[in-house]
Order: structure tokens, then C-alpha cells, then sequence
């Protein structure tokens, strides 16, 4: 199927997307859909067929819905297993206590009066005896039946019943073969399809499934391709054509994968779910999420997640892996772009789940980063590189942000540009900031040849600017000359000589990791994952066709979060986009943007081992509940005759204990869901508490999840 460029990944730049290429030799269109093959006697059935009809409920945010199984919202009240056995044998001992008094006439034949008034007096003066006797007998059966009702009842006879013989009883009981699902009905057989004219294509991916050619991903990739048909972005007859030659291949990714070689999570793909773990069994859970699967997915990473615990936690294995594996598994379904940022080592996946692999400061790179992010407008590349630059030193410049800093580098690049059809390398640009003579006067008669005088002006400007004591030029000259060291050297070129990666892209289902040099290079990491994160925010915004989710996953976003970096999170939700940011303590963001930071994510991680001060932060912004709570008090009892003076002290000498009487005090109080204590030291390892926020608003409360089932 022609995808006109709507899916296609090949190259990272905007400005040129090859289309994937046929494959050769394709068969021309079938006449009629074949036949699908005669199943062997016997034969199982694949796996696929199986997950297609597992059935999905809707559940709340973050329950994996794969097979779920609702829970009621509040707990039933369950007896103790001891108190429902005693009780149902003392029920069983009284009943029959009684029906021995009454059978053996201890308690008089007053019980039996009902049976006298209701049958003749010719049966039993002896003229039909065999009538009275059936009578009586039919009687006394009544009468037992009444017996177990009511002892039962008392006793909860069926309560126990349904505990111990029902479990035993459905074993012994044959299953019975599932009944024949009817195309119509069965997801199997792509009825979506049949019902709007695309009967010979769900017959071909019918087939396809049956022989096992099938995997889940397909499954999701067309899927999507259908929805871009109905959705009118797509012919019908390119769509039917495309599955009838290719079958489970068709409207491939772009790379030509159509799975990961290896999987780390359990993926539901037609869900759009990852599955990170389980939720505990506690107390604290909410009765409907105790030990129900918890799953994240686009629905929930679109209100953006920051997770939050110690270095060995699990934040990048058992959070960061399976969410970055999901979106490269929804990306060649043709569902999202992934954009992977990590310090070099980190494990975010293997090289060959990605297209492109940017490894920034290693020698003989395949591919560079933009430092621009692909824009042609001088101001915007100064603004997102400002933010890189300083932003985490905004309070520290004149007028109190980065806006100064933009301006500046906006005097440069404009006229750079108009000059040279390019921007500057980071060489040249350090040395425009620092105001190298040479540099300045051979910008001024490119100008001049031009004849740009706008930009000269700017030029003047920046000129006599240099000339002032705190000039911000000084300042961003020492942060770029960071960058503009022998590693970086083969790195953010723009004069077009390396292949470079531009987030511009991000309305293509791309698959990018980028790899940081956090040794060695601490604050050059920094100032380029505040780029990648500062870029993404503005080109996930300005993206024209938001059909695919884009998701940006920062490990380790130290000394990233900038007042800039906040507004652009809160702008993603609408842009159908959203982040993953890992942090090791809220103390690597500035003290007045951590309430604003975690006001700004809708999905919040608190691992085990965080600080009392940073559970203090998630203790607020969970707020508190109604509870309620039972205070139990112990009163000793006063003796007031000698009998029980004498009976309170022949127990206390059995005992050991003094006789007392119990008062039970049930209150509503408001209590605090996690409190900074619980968080700190009451989150067992390889747990976490999570709360997630739909992007429709829907919420679920703090959970606490073991990460490790």
C-alpha cells in the first residue's frame, strides 16, 4: 500500500523521507481470495489466534486489561476461616440437638400439630394407615428442611460451601468445548473488515493467521492501516491490494522489521500496553487494583511520567527498558516515534531495536545529532539553544530567564545564516560569541556583499554590546566552548557532511536512541539533554499530522528541568505526546520548580529507598482520604461480690491476665494516602508507588506495584 510518506522512517530528516520499496517480484492481484488451508486433524491452533480473542474489559487507568478480571470497588466483607468453621459446627451440633429432642419425644408432640390439622381424622384412627404414614414421613422431611434453612442460614453453611466445595466441584466438572465463533463475531477473523467491504482481505489475513505468518505486531500495524482508511486518508482499494499481495507483511515499517528480536516485558499490542508489574496485595491498594496487573500506554504517557528513586532501584530496568520497548514495538506498528536519551552504557535497549543509534563523543559516528533541531528560523534555533545553553542558569540572568541569552544568539545566527545558507558550527559560534575579530569581520563583508543591512544593524548591535561589563555573550561562550572539544569534534555539523538526526521528524514512526557521555563530560551531557528535551517539546508542538504518539524517555534527567522545560511538558497532552523522566532524588531540580514539576506530570513513580524529604513532595500531591479507623480500648472490670472477686482471681491466675472489657471506637478520619514515613521506609524493594492520569482525565490513586511479577 502507497503510504504517501505517512510512515516512513529510512532518513531522519524532514526535508527528505524515501518511501519503502516494493517488493520485487510481487504477484499481481488475485482474482479471488484463496482458499485457506485444511487445519490437521488435531492440530493446535497458534498462539496469535488465542491473544486476538482474549477478551479486553475497560478498566481504570493503568490496569493491564489483557484477560482482566473486574473486582467490585470495595472489599466484601469475608469471615475468618476459623470463625466460619466454628460457627458452622456449633450451627450443625444445635440442629441436631434439636431434631433428637423432637424425634425421641423429649420436648413433647407439640411440633407435630401442623400435621394434625392438615390430614383427616380417617387416617389416623387406623382406617388408612399407609396414608398417614407417607403423610408423616413427608412431614418429617419438611421439617428437617426447615431445620437446615434456618441452622444454616446461622451457621453460613453456603458461605462455606462456595469456599471449599465450589473450587473442588468446578475441578471434577469436564470443560466443555468452547463454542464455534461466527466470523462476525470473532476477532480472528477481522470482522471490521467484512462489515465495510473487505471481505478478500480479512479472508487473506484470516489465512495468514491460521499458518502461523502472523505475529502481534502485524496484527497492530494494520490495524492502523485500516483506521487510516476509514478515517479517509487512505484508499479502500490500495489498502485491499497491499494485504492481498503482502498478507501479514503488508504496510510494513519502513526499515522492513516486523518484531524486536528479543523482548524484556509482556507487550499487548492491540491494547497499546506494556506491563511493568503487579499490584500488591495491601492494605493501602485499593480493593479493585490489589493484584491486578499494572500496564502504562499512550493513553496514560500523554499526561507525561516522572519516576523517582535511588541508583539501583529499577528505574531503568523494570520502568525505562519496557516503556522504551513498547513505543519501538508500537513504532513498527506505525503507532509512535521513540526518542531514547541516556547516558552511554545504559540500558535502553539493543541496537538493532532502533533505526538510528547516535553515540555522541565515540569515534567514527554513523550519525549526528542537529544542533538546531532541523529549523530554517534563526530565532527559534536560538531560543531552543539558549535554553540548552543556560537555562538552568535563568534566575542567575539579567531579567531573569533565558530571553536575554536568545536574543544574543539570535544577533549570530541570523546573520550567520543570510551569509552562509547555514548556521555555525559550534567552533565558529564560539568564536562569533567571544568576538574574535576575524570571525566578526569576515560575517560583516559576507553581509556587505549581500547587501543585508537588517542584519548588519544586528551585527552592530552585538558589537557594541561586547563592549559592556556582563555581557551574556561571555557566558554562553564558556558554555559552548563545552561542547567544542576534541570528542565532539565529528559531532554538530550542519554544513551537511554527516548524517544528522532531527527530532523535525517526529510525525514519522522513528526509532532513535541517543547516547550521552556522562563520563568524562558531566556538564556537556547535561547542556545536550536539555537540548534533545527542549527540542522535543517545541517539534512535538508544532507537528502538523499528530497520528502518532511521540515519546520522549530521558534517563537521568539531572539538572534538566528548566522553568521552559515545565511550560513545554504541559504542553504535550494536547499535542497527542509525552515524556519519561527519571530522576535520582528531587534534589537535582531546582527547589522552587519541584512543585511545579511534579504538578506538571500526570503520571508519578516514587521507587523504594526515596528520601523522607522527596516522599514529602509525593505525600502532597497525593493529597489525603477519608478513612476509617478502629480504636480498640481495654477496661478492666471491678468485682462488686465476693463470688466474682474470687472468679477474677481464679482466672487472672490461669490466665496471667486481669478480666477486661473491650470498647470499639469506629471513626472517619483524613489521612494521608502515602505519607513521607511510608514512602520512605515502608516500600519494600523492587516496589514502587505509582499513580497515573489519563489524557482524558480519568485517574487512578497512588498504587503500590511490585516490579518484579
Amino acid at each position: 500500500m502507497d503510504t504517501e510518506g505517512t510512515q516512513d522512517a529510512q532518513s531522519t530528516r524532514s526535508a527528505h523521507i524515501p518511501r519503502p520499496a516494493t517488493p520485487p517480484g510481487a504477484p499481481p492481484r488475485p482474482s479471488a481470495p484463496p482458499a485457506p488451508p485444511a487445519a490437521a486433524p488435531g492440530a493446535a491452533e497458534p498462539p496469535l489466534l488465542g491473544w486476538l480473542r482474549t477478551p479486553r474489559p475497560a478498566a481504570a487507568p493503568g490496569i493491564w486489561t489483557y484477560g482482566h478480571r473486574p473486582r467490585p470497588a470495595k472489599e466484601p466483607e469475608r469471615t475468618p476461616l476459623r470463625q466460619l468453621i466454628s460457627g458452622a459446627l456449633i450451627s450443625f451440633l444445635c440442629g441436631w440437638l434439636l431434631w433428637s429432642l423432637l424425634w425421641n419425644g423429649y420436648l413433647g408432640s407439640y411440633w407435630m400439630w401442623p400435621l394434625v390439622l392438615l390430614t383427616p381424622d380417617s387416617w389416623r384412627d387406623g382406617t388408612d394407615p399407609m396414608a398417614y404414614v407417607w403423610a408423616s414421613y413427608l412431614y418429617y422431611g419438611l421439617f428437617l428442611a426447615l431445620l437446615v434453612v434456618v441452622f444454616g442460614r446461622l451457621g453460613r453453611w453456603p458461605e462455606l460451601a462456595r469456599r471449599f466445595l465450589a473450587p473442588f466441584v468446578r475441578r471434577l466438572r469436564p470443560r466443555a468445548p468452547a463454542p464455534k465463533r461466527q466470523p462476525a463475531a470473532d476477532p480472528a477473523q477481522w470482522p471490521e473488515l467484512r462489515a465495510h467491504g473487505a471481505a478478500d482481505a480479512a479472508d487473506k489475513l484470516a489465512e495468514e493467521a491460521r499458518a502461523g505468518r502472523m505475529t502481534d505486531v502485524d496484527v497492530a500495524r494494520i490495524g492502523h492501516a485500516w483506521r487510516a482508511v476509514r478515517s479517509g486518508g487512505t484508499p479502500l482499494a490500495s489498502f485491499t491490494d497491499t494485504v492481498l499481495r503482502q498478507g501479514a507483511a503488508a504496510c510494513a515499517h519502513p526499515s522492513g522489521r516486523r518484531d524486536l528480536a528479543r523482548r524484556s516485558a509482556e507487550h499487548d499490542l492491540l491494547a497499546g500496553q506494556v506491563r511493568i508489574g503487579t499490584a500488591a496485595d495491601h492494605e493501602r491498594n485499593p480493593y479493585q487494583h490489589r493484584s491486578v496487573g499494572c500496564a502504562l500506554e499512550p493513553g496514560v504517557l500523554g499526561t507525561s511520567l516522572l519516576a523517582v528513586g535511588p541508583a539501583g532501584s529499577g528505574k531503568s530496568t523494570r520502568l525505562v527498558r519496557p516503556v522504551v520497548e513498547a513505543m519501538c514495538l508500537q513504532a513498527l506498528a506505525g503507532q509512535s516515534a521513540v526518542i531514547a536519551v541516556g547516558p552511554a552504557g545504559s540500558d535502553l535497549g539493543p541496537d538493532d531495536a532502533f533505526d538510528v543509534v547516535v553515540r555522541i563523543g565515540r569515534p567514527d559516528p554513523e550519525c549526528d545529532l542537529d544542533l538546531y533541531g532541523g529549523t530554517t528560523d534563526p530565532d527559534e534555533a536560538a531560543g531552543i539553544l539558549a535554553e540548552a545553553l543556560v537555562g538552568d542558569l535563568a534566575g542567575q540572568l539579567p531579567g531573569g530567564d533565558s530571553r536575554r541569552a536568545a536574543t544574543v544568539l539570535g544577533q549570530l545566527l541570523g546573520p550567520f545564516r543570510a551569509a552562509y545558507e547555514r548556521f555555525p558550527t559550534v567552533a565558529e559560534l564560539r568564536e562569533l560569541l567571544d568576538g574574535a575579530p576575524e570571525a566578526m569581520r569576515a560575517l560583516r563583508a559576507a553581509l556587505e556583499e549581500r547587501r543585508e543591512q537588517p542584519l548588519l544593524r544586528e551585527l552592530d548591535a552585538r558589537a557594541r554590546q561586547l563592549e559592556r561589563s556582563g555581557d551574556v555573550g561571555v557566558l554562553l561562550a564558556d558554555r559552548i566552548a563545552l561542547l567544542d572539544r576534541p570528542a565532539f569534534a565529528d559531532f554538530f555539523d550542519p554544513t551537511g557532511r554527516t548524517r544528522q538526526v532531527s527530532l523535525r521528524a517526529l510525525d514519522h514512526p522513528l526509532r532513535v536512541r541517543i547516547e550521552l557521555p556522562e563520563r568524562g563530560h558531566a556538564e556537556a551531557s547535561r547542556i545536550l539533554a536539555r537540548l534533545v528535551l527542549a527540542q522535543f517539546t517545541e517539534c512535538a508542538v508544532a507537528r502538523s499530522d499528530r497520528s502518532l504518539f511521540a515519546c520522549l524517555v530521558l534517563d537521568e534527567a539531572a539538572h534538566t528541568i528548566t522553568a521552559e522545560a515545565l511550560r513545554g511538558l504541559q504542553r504535550l497532552r494536547s499535542a497527542h505526546a509525552g515524556a519519561v523522566l527519571t530522576l535520582r532524588s528531587l534534589d537535582d531540580v531546582p527547589e522552587g520548580l519541584r512543585s511545579g514539576l511534579l504538578g506538571a506530570v500526570g503520571c508519578r513513580m516514587a521507587f523504594a529507598g526515596v528520601t523522607t524529604w522527596d516522599g514529602a513532595r509525593f505525600a502532597e500531591v497525593w493529597g489525603k482520604e477519608w478513612v476509617e479507623t478502629r480504636d480498640v480500648t481495654d477496661r478492666q472490670i471491678i468485682a462488686v461480690s465476693a463470688a466474682g472477686k474470687a472468679f477474677h482471681i481464679f482466672r487472672q491466675l490461669i490466665t496471667g491476665k486481669a478480666a477486661t472489657a473491650k470498647a470499639v471506637t469506629v471513626r472517619t478520619v483524613e489521612r494521608e494516602r502515602w505519607s513521607a514515613s511510608d514512602l520512605a521506609n515502608s516500600v519494600p524493594a523492587g516496589h514502587a508507588v505509582l499513580s497515573v492520569t489519563s489524557v482524558k482525565g480519568e485517574h487512578a490513586p497512588p498504587v503500590l506495584v511490585d516490579l518484579r511479577g
